[in-house]
Order: C-alpha cells, then structure tokens, then sequence
C-alpha cells in the first residue's frame, strides 16, 4: 500500500509539472551576461532629402520655342544648350542698332572736322565764336547719340544671347512644359526645371529636448559638427555613403517644439549605372529616408541586444535570470543606442544574466532553463 501510496504521489508531482512547464519541463531560453562594450550611440530620425541647388529655367524674351537639346530626366552640365528660340527678329534689331552706330560715327566724324575748321578760323575775319560754340555743342551732342546707340546695341545683343538658353548648374533636368513651336517669355512659367544632384541634402527635425541633449554630449567635441549621418532607405537597406551635419535652423517651431537640422551628403552615381542613365543614382530630391545620427567616436556603456528589450504601457524592460534560475521583469531606463544593441542608463548591473531569446515562452517569477544564446 505504502509503495502504491508513493508511485501515486510521483505522478501527481509529474503532472503538476507538465501543467506548469509543458512535456519538456521549465522552458529553454537563450541568456546573455550584461557587460560594458564599445557602442557607437546613435539616435532615428525621419527625413527628406533635398536638393542643395534648384533652378527654374524661364525665357528672358518673347519668341517662338525653335528647339529643344536635352533628353527630359538625364543629368545636364553648367553650359550645356537646352533651348534655341526664333532669333530672326533680335538678329534684324542687332544689325539695326550697328547701322545706327556706324550712322553715328560718321556724322559725329564730320562734326568733329566742323569743330576743327571753326577753331582754326577764329583769328581770320571769317571767324566766329559762335560757330565755335555751335559745332562743340553738335560735336557733344552726337557723343552722346553715340553712347545711347552704343548702350542700344549692348541690350539687342544680350535679347540675342537670351534666344539660347542654357544650364545655369549641373543636375538632372525634369520634363519640358513647352513643346517646339509654343512661344513662350518671361510670364510663360518655367520651361523645365534643373536640380542638382551631388552632394545633397537631407532635413530632419528633432525634439529641442534630444537637440540640447546631443548638443551637450559633444560640446567637447565640437558639439553637433561631432556627430555623423547615415541613412536608411525605403527599401530598409543602410546607404554607403555618411553624411556631416553643417546647418541647425536658428528658430524653433513653436508648433511642434522641434529644430530642424541638415546635414550634407554624398549622392554618386550607383555602382554599374552610367552617367547618362535616367535613374543613375540612389538619392532623389523630395524622398523619405531614416535618419540615423550617430557619434563619431564609440563609447563605453552597458549594454544589451536590442531583442531582449521589451515595452509596454509603463515603459521598458527585460527579464533576468535570478540565482534560482527564475525569470524576473526589470525594468529599464535606455540610453543612446544603435539598431544592434540597447545601452542601459539604470535597471541592471554588469554580470547580470539576460535573457534575448525564447521570451515569449517566460513567464514572471516562473523557472526557466537558461543557455548561452548563440553570437550574432
């Protein structure tokens, strides 16, 4: 009886255990030990990118659209033509104001010997002061034409120099909003639109708390020329190139309590595009992007996987491992960190035992079976 007594005590402990921890008994869970490492701090942001140059090309005078010299979306250079307008009418305007000129030299080349003529006369009897005066004042009179004519001719010469129009900057070169043929002037709106393309800038806002908080953590450092720019595209990859930050809004946004920050960055064309391709590089003016700023130089903090962070209503927190092998919540308070790793400002201590993998399998106060979780 006594032996059937004890059997029938086993199997009510083994069951109790099976309700409890499953078939397997505690559950199996991938540990770490929180230690100080070298962590590069970093901080997300959303932003735009934005172009540093931007140019509306508008006709300076009223002609016919003759002709158009560029593919719409491929990139230009500073100089290159786009446009060629009617030029018939500024070339008969020039060649009017020459004639006008050369009309002008010669009768104020005969004023000039009139002038000479009536001077060398003055002591004979046929000498007159009056004839002097009257030929140094058509003598005058004619300079003077001569400089309007001469000022005319400066301005049919740059309306000539305005039926070409070409690129005031180096880009990408959007579609054309005139066909040949339309005339188009200075009220007709933009022809095309240039934006450039390398470098470029990227604008973030940032809360003023976190902007005095970055601030003051590298004001030793040179303060916000200390930290450096990534970017994550949409399509969740990290881009190659890293940006400086070289411009902070002097104003805050009383709306938002935000500052809004720029940063300059390098936007090549894309390995295996050529020059001349339509959509030969990475960054486009106008896209959302992640902003990440992280510090130059690493830091040495405690820190944990991102993983084994969790958060709820009232913040974050993990779950460690106590000497009895049970999971304990703790809560946390987080630092600077990166996609990686969460630094901990208060919650835990170097040593402790943390876990990163099987979480949804732990459960407060409860035992678990702890393993080193595999690197990586």
């Amino acid at each position: 009886m006594r032996c059937f007594a004890i059997t029938a005590c086993a199997v009510l402990l083994a069951s109790a255990a099976q309700a409890q921890f499953g078939p397997g008994g505690p559950p199996s869970v991938g540990v770490v030990t929180v230690a100080r490492q070298s962590v590069v701090e970093s901080n997300t942001y959303v932003g735009r990118i934005q172009t540093t140059d931007k140019v509306d090309l508008v006709a300076r005078v009223i002609a016919g659209l003759q002709e158009r010299r560029f593919v719409e979306g491929s990139e230009v250079k500073q100089g290159d033509l786009l446009y060629r307008l009617e030029r018939g009418t500024f070339e008969a305007d020039l060649a009017a104001k020459q004639a006008a000129i050369a009309q002008t030299n010669a009768v104020l080349k005969n004023a000039s010997i009139t002038l000479a003529r009536a001077q060398s006369l003055i002591n004979s009897p046929a000498g007159k002061i009056s004839s002097i005066d009257d030929a140094r004042a058509q003598e005058a009179s004619l300079s003077a034409t001569l400089q309007a004519n001469q000022a005319q001719l400066r301005a049919s010469q740059i309306n000539l120099d305005y039926t070409e129009i070409r690129a005031p900057i180096s880009g990408k070169i959007g579609r054309s909003a005139f066909a040949v043929g339309n005339v188009v002037g200075p009220t007709s709106g933009p022809l095309a639109t240039i934006v450039s393309q390398d470098p470029i800038y990227v604008v973030f806002p940032i809360a003023m708390r976190a902007a005095l908080d970055l601030r003051n953590r590298y004001a030793d450092q040179g303060g916000f020329a200390a930290v450096q720019i990534r970017l994550r595209l949409p399509d969740g990859k990290t881009y190659a190139e890293l940006g400086k930050l070289e411009y902070v809004d002097p104003s805050v946004a009383a709306a938002t309590d935000t500052l809004t920050l720029r940063a300059r960055i390098a936007n090549p064309v894309r390995k295996g595009a050529k020059a001349d391709d339509i959509a030969n590089r990475e960054l486009l003016d106008g896209e959302f992007v992640t902003v990440m700023v992280e510090g130059v130089t690493p830091v040495q903090a405690l820190a944990v996987p991102r993983v084994a962070v969790l958060s709820d209503q009232q913040g974050n927190y993990v779950y460690v491992v106590d000497a009895e092998k049970k999971a304990q919540m703790r809560r946390v308070e987080l630092g600077q960190s990166t996609p990686a790793l969460a630094t901990i400002m208060s919650g835990l201590q170097e040593g402790e035992t943390v876990i990163v993998d099987g979480l949804q399998r732990v459960r407060p106060g409860n035992p678990v079976a702890p393993a080193p979780a595999p690197k990586g």
